[in-house]
């Protein structure tokens, strides 16, 4: 018995110590490549997204949001670390064979290395991975072979295994939270280089914050933080020199872009809002931001494209996105600014596609074709039972309820109906029995963007519930029954149980 544990002890010090490395592998990945495809976990949690049954998929939206998300990523981490810990158990091993310390740490680096560019084909993260797993394996050899009164060899070797994990993955992450920034790239033009649009989109802010509702808590009528959604856990990073937009497909002749080319035509700034398919009924994934852009149809008309029924977007993430060609050409922007600066990298830089009235996963990110198609195709999320292509449910979100200094009540939220506008917001503090006029922000400019809304009343000294529901700019009023996002988004009424 006393040899057999003796055994278990020994490799479980040699298993904790591969463990280590391998975190200090991706650690060292991360310091280097950041938030951004270079990262060693990155690839592998895009893979899981796209390996996991499209019914897992659904489920986890609905259930758990943005959690689902984080832990896939999570999922794509721990791979990672057992996988680069491979590479620390061989230098390990190599050590305890050969009885020199630096041998593991010779052979593990390299190996680490290895298995870090298969993943990502990133030169410098995947070297400096490599040598967070080396660095680790080089320490828990160095301070096992020292002799000290009351600690054991193991001992010895998982401390320092475990200590310099320790440091190499706090810079790691120190360092990695500004490699994968929200700049764009040296390369990209300054506003002052010939993307000059930030004094009229100066002029919209400040007339979108002087109509906001004056109501504590309420996000203006542009968003201070825009939701992002994406297929994989890291976002492509595309160097403007690098960039081509491609119109491609049933055309009488494919036609190009460059960035340098679209920065020169005549742009628009638009208010735009968007909303996503899979978020809740009274969820915060519906923000609205001025773009700037040129019109869709613009880029398309010189390919000669014929009456067709639809177009695939196609972006540098792999990502792919199918709907009709005149939601294209009617008013369809490609955008490369927001709020008066160019595009951040999580948005879309260098460009990205705006489809007024459609859900938010129609507006690709990181566009790079556009494929007229012959006939219908399915989508990216389409493809996993999805049928968000089509205009945006009408939905009034209830998101503020204070209590005012004169006794009243206050709730207020966002509405928003997409091309077809909100005409009215009505508010029941009875349950639904009976109804009254919320008081509406003045419209934004633009044919596809939400307005605030906010409603007063005196306290009934008891629990109540508060439900709103919008009118859109065709008299219709949004369906009252629930349903979740899955598969055509949310919709019903939104209600809140409020206490005195």
């Amino acid at each position: 018995m006393s040899r057999t544990a003796g055994r278990l002890r020994g490799n479980a010090d040699r298993l904790a110590v591969a463990l280590l490395a391998g975190i200090a592998g991706v650690a060292g990945s991360y310091a280097v490549a950041g938030s951004t495809p270079g990262f060693v976990a990155g690839p592998i949690a895009g893979l899981l997204a796209r390996v996991t049954p499209g019914a897992v998929v659904a489920a986890a939206i609905v259930v758990l949001g943005d959690l689902g998300h984080q832990l896939t990523l999570l999922g794509a981490v721990a791979i990672a670390v057992a996988g680069l810990g491979g590479a620390g158990s061989l230098g390990v091993a190599v050590a305890d064979r050969t009885s020199t310390p630096l041998a593991g740490a010779v052979v593990a680096t390299p190996v680490g290395a290895v298995l870090a560019f298969a993943v990502t084909f990133a030169p410098a993260a995947s070297a400096v991975a490599g040598l967070g797993v080396g660095a680790v394996v080089a320490a828990a050899e160095l301070l096992a072979a020292r002799t000290t009164p009351g600690f054991s060899r193991r001992r010895r070797r998982v401390v320092g295994g475990a200590a310099s994990a320790l440091g190499l993955g706090a810079a790691g992450v120190l360092l990695g939270s500004g490699a994968g920034a929200e700049s764009t790239d040296s390369d990209a033009p300054s506003v002052g280089d010939g993307a000059e649009f930030d004094t009229p989109v100066s002029a919209m802010l400040a007339d979108a914050a002087s109509n906001s509702l004056e109501v504590a808590g309420l996000e203006g009528l542009v968003s201070e933080e825009f939701y992002t959604v994406d297929i994989n856990a890291t976002d492509p990073t595309v160097p403007a020199g690098d960039w081509t937009l491609t119109v491609t497909g049933d055309v009488a002749q494919e036609v190009g872009y460059s960035y340098e080319e679209l920065l020169g035509m005549a742009a628009e700034n638009r208010f735009v809002s968007l909303r996503c398919v899979g978020e809740r009924l009274n969820g915060r994934k519906l923000d609205t931001a001025v773009w700037t852009g040129v019109p869709l149809s613009e880029l398309v008309e010189p390919a000669g494209v014929p009456e067709n029924c639809c177009v695939m977007l196609r972006a540098a993430d792999d990502y792919f996105e199918e709907f009709p060609l005149a939601a294209l050409q009617d008013d369809g922007l490609l955008a490369f600014g927001m709020n008066g600066q160019l595009l951040p990298r999580s948005h879309g830089y260098p460009a990205r596609a705006l489809i007024p009235g459609h859900w938010g996963e129609i507006n690709v990110k990181w566009l790079t074709e556009i494929e007229v198609l012959e006939e219908p195709a399915e989508g990216y999320w389409e493809q996993r039972g999805w049928h968000g292509t089509g205009p945006v449910n009408t939905v009034a979100k209830l998101h503020v309820d204070n209590r005012l200094e004169d006794g009243r009540i206050e709730v207020a939220g966002h509405a928003y109906a997409g091309t077809r506008g909100v005409e009215r917001v009505e508010v029941s503090t009875d349950g639904g029995d009976t109804w009254a006029e919320a008081t509406l922000s003045e419209p934004l400019p633009g044919d596809d963007v939400w307005r605030q809304w906010v409603y007063r009343y005196d306290a009934p000294g008891e629990r109540h519930e508060v439900v709103v529901r919008a009118t859109d700019g065709t008299g219709e009023l949004q369906p009252r029954e629930r349903a979740d996002s899955y598969p055509s988004g949310a919709t019903g009424w939104v209600s809140k149980t409020i206490r005195p």
